[in-house]
């Protein structure tokens, strides 16, 4: 593997917790109960972006798919790039054959919306100022420092790239949060963890690993969301871990949380078994 190492961040779900006149949404259709920052570690990038090209190019001429909108140019869509919600079943089953054949390492944080209503709201009735920001920046870089902190390599120079979040790049605000992480390492340990970290920011559609991290943070929303588990079964062996900060506690003592963080990982597989409540209703609508 290279000394280098290169890390593509994405996200799954909403930031949205209020509509209109402060309604609470969460878990409503068209709004997730869930929201989720995964990071896709690829040993051999320069392969993977050359067999997920070509085989885009491929899909684009098989005369079964190719008469579909949306594998048009003009719709914007898998002509242009892979998105799982937007891509065929067909284009999805070969993508993910694809990705199933190469060493990926992803990690992934997941946060229960409806702690994070029910923590603003605790919030609000110490402070009737306090205000939610729709942006939702604060819990997306909540979720990325647990992302960095727990999960990562030694040694190593870092190549990250970010998807975009709206129309304008946070590669400082993000560089900020790895570097607050980097600091407390070395207050703790007395050494950098990590060699020199180089931070991009790329819309999916210009970004092959971007896209390949779509596919897996697709498979985990599928198994919150719809407590569907056949796509992350199959992709199980490219999971690193999955940190899950609003877990159910089977037996909670009395006066203590209901919830915990809990890892799953090889030994410890996220399984319907494993995990209670996904896909219960108040789950939002994803594609």
């Amino acid at each position: 593997m290279s000394s280098v190492r290169h890390y593509f961040v994405d996200e799954a779900g909403d930031t949205t917790l209020f509509g209109r006149y402060g309604k609470p949404l969460v878990g409503t259709t068209g709004t997730s109960r869930y929201f989720m920052v995964g990071r896709l570690e690829v040993s051999d990038f320069a392969a993977l972006d050359a067999e997920l090209t070509a085989l885009r190019t491929q899909l684009l001429a098989d005369p079964l798919l190719n008469t579909v909108p949306s594998m048009q140019p003009a719709a914007g869509k898998t002509a242009l790039f892979f998105h799982a919600k937007d891509d065929l079943p067909e284009v999805r089953h070969a993508v993910f054959t694809l990705l199933r054949k190469h060493d990926l390492r992803f990690s992934a944080v997941v946060k229960d919306k409806q702690s994070v209503l029910e923590e603003f709201d605790r919030r609000r009735q110490l402070d009737s100022r306090v205000r939610y920001k729709a942006d939702g920046h604060e819990l997306y870089d909540h979720l990325t420092a647990h992302l960095f902190n727990r999960f990562g390599a030694f040694g190593t120079e870092r190549e990250v790239t970010f998807a975009v979040r709206g129309t304008k790049p946070r590669t400082a605000a993000l560089k900020a949060v790895l570097d607050d992480i980097e600091r407390g390492f070395v207050s703790d340990f007395g050494f950098a963890p990590h060699g020199h970290t180089n931070i991009h920011s790329s819309f999916p559609s210009k970004s092959v690993g971007l896209q390949a991290c779509d596919y897996l943070l697709w498979a985990l929303q599928r198994f919150y969301e719809r407590a569907e588990e056949r796509y992350l079964r199959a992709l199980w062996p490219q999971f690193a871990h999955v940190l899950d900060l609003d877990a159910p506690v089977a037996k909670p003592k009395k006066g203590a949380a209901n919830t915990e963080a809990v890892e799953f990982n090889e030994k410890h597989p996220l399984t319907l078994a494993n995990r209670a409540g996904v896909g219960e209703k108040g789950s939002g609508d994803i594609g």
